[in-house]
């Protein structure tokens, strides 16, 4: 392409979220547009989307979920392409990408407490648990055509038994899956993380970010584009696109886009030329905070727009995908999250590592596996956040069946404030005697988030619309629920390839320039030593 072939050209891009910024870095980096001649729309007043993160000492710190960053980096080719030439915010010499590369040759992980008992005596995780039939389901699963599958549960596939193994327990909350999710999206994960089975239990192929993903990913993007001119126009909600066809042709396009910002209502006239992205649909929509002395309350899909304006979309065209799989169902995609600020934080890292044998940072994910919420938390490297003083500590993670009761608390997740869930967490670390410490020094911020796991949810392939939707030439979806054939939702990857689709689409670049998904079911040796880790 000749510099400058699309220097007039405009873009137009619903979201504010990882797939919308991957987009505008392509179009800038790779399709030579201009980024003054880019706007970005996101109804909450902060870019990043699913991808956030922040606060400060006092009144504590909050992340709302943190989506799979990486094993291997081959699975994450996309994303190191999109940060290879980002600047880091620390250290402008660097790039991104190069920072947690670097990052991650420092601080490795090596879990020694994966899972732990009701006791909080550690669990030996090297074992599966699987039975013979379970085995031969996994391998039958892998030989089945998601075709086949349509909306088939993970539950209607294997026993009961299945759902009690070690494996499961580490797998459901490492990702996020529940037995009524798809099978087919728990296949795809087969596909491409099967090789990580032989170390599931000490994630030492796990790689980080240095700090939470919004500091370390959404920040430095954002920034570059900011420097770029790219216009970012938060606290704005699009509520319709409007369609113009070409006579008899079976061909259409986006000619405006309307929105509110600030209760009135604006109207974007589109060209014929111009391009238009949407991010449909979105996992963290309708979020809710609680506090220490606050539950945090379940809102409906009309408190936001994303889901109302994807299904506004497929009521005119069936090619837009079919959103009620995906926001039909609270019960059943809801998840409450939790974040806990300590100050002054040593003590607690200390124990934890006592009861662990990991230092911050080193350790991923400990679940409590006798919790009837599915307890599990995280103790990152510390600081996590960019403005976190050396003295404060800060973890996080989330409760895979928010609508149980407690063990010690007897209410629902989903219905405690901080105070109970540091209790209930506490309790189930044997740490009961330490909950008055604690509660008088930190702050715990729980989040209902009623679509968290909406992604997984059970669908046919043509609910998620494709990307390029057949006989619209400038119009293109991106994120987690569009349909990439053996692509993982949950996965910043997955948003920023959709985004790099679509832009070498409609932009007309080299699309062989884009990287294949990593498929470990095609790496024999990798999988017979998985078949082999089946035994265990």
């Amino acid at each position: 392409m000749l510099k400058g072939e699309n220097s007039t050209r405009k873009a137009w891009l619903v979201g504010g979220g990882i797939a919308s910024l991957s987009a505008a870095v392509f179009m800038i980096r790779d399709g030579r547009m201009e980024g003054e001649n880019i706007c970005i729309f996101e109804e909450l007043k902060r870019i990043g989307g699913s991808l956030d993160g922040g606060g400060d000492p006092l009144k504590g710190y909050v992340i709302r979920g943190g989506r799979i960053f990486g094993y291997e980096y081959k699975q994450y080719q996309a994303l190191l392409n999109l940060l290879s030439e980002i600047p880091s915010v620390r250290n402008p010499k660097i790039s991104v990408k190069e920072e947690i590369l670097a990052f991650n040759e420092k601080v490795k992980t090596y879990a020694h407490a994966r899972l732990i008992d009701k006791k909080g005596k550690i669990i030996d995780a090297h074992k599966m648990g699987f039975r013979e039939e379970e085995r031969l389901a996994m391998i039958r699963l892998m030989g089945t055509s998601e075709k086949l599958l349509r909306r088939t549960t993970i539950e209607e596939f294997f026993s009961s038994h299945f759902f009690t193994t070690n494996f499961w327990y580490m797998w459901a909350t490492m990702f996020g899956f529940q037995p009524w999710h798809s099978v087919i999206e728990f296949r795809r994960y087969l596909q491409v993380f099967m090789h990580e089975l032989f170390r599931i239990n000490t994630l030492s192929g796990l790689k980080r970010t240095p700090f939470n993903q919004y500091d370390s990913i959404i920040l430095p993007v954002s920034n570059w584009l900011a420097d770029k001119g790219v216009v970012f126009e938060t606290g704005a909600r699009v509520t319709e696109l409007e369609f113009y066809r070409y006579g008899n042709l079976d061909q259409q396009y986006v000619r405006g886009i309307r929105y509110r910002k600030d209760k009135k209502a604006y109207q974007v006239e589109i060209g014929t030329e111009d391009i238009v992205m949407v991010t449909n649909g979105c996992m963290t929509e309708s979020s809710h905070f609680g506090s220490m002395a606050t539950a945090p309350f379940m809102q409906g899909k009309s408190e936001g727009g994303a889901w109302t304006f994807w299904e506004k979309l497929a009521e005119q065209n069936p090619e837009f995908g079919n959103p009620q799989p995906f926001d039909s169902d609270t019960g059943k995609t809801q998840g409450v999250s939790f974040t806990v600020t300590c100050h002054p934080g040593n003590e607690f890292l200390q124990r934890m590592e006592a009861l662990t044998g990991n230092k911050a940072g080193t350790g991923g994910l400990v679940t409590c596996k006798d919790s009837n919420w599915l307890l599990s938390l995280e103790i990152p490297n510390q600081p996590h956040f960019i403005t976190q003083p050396e003295e404060v500590a800060v973890f996080w993670r989330y409760g895979l069946f928010p609508d149980k009761t407690g063990n010690y608390v007897k209410k629902k997740m989903t219905e405690c404030d901080g105070r109970d869930i540091l209790e209930e967490l506490l309790n189930h670390l044997q740490m009961g005697g330490y909950v008055a410490h604690m509660l008088q020094t930190s702050n715990i911020i729980p989040c209902l988030m009623p679509f968290m796991t909406s992604p997984y949810m059970p669908r046919m392939i043509e609910d998620r619309p494709e990307i390029l939707p057949k006989g619209y030439h400038n119009l293109a979806f991106a994120g987690q629920f569009t349909e990439m054939p053996e692509g993982c939702v949950f996965t910043v990857e997955y948003s920023v390839k959709s985004a790099m689709k679509g832009v070498y689409g409609l932009l007309g670049l080299n699309t062989t320039e884009i990287p294949a998904y990593y498929r470990a079911d095609t790496d024999m040796e990798g999988v017979l030593r998985t078949l082999r880790n089946m035994r265990r």
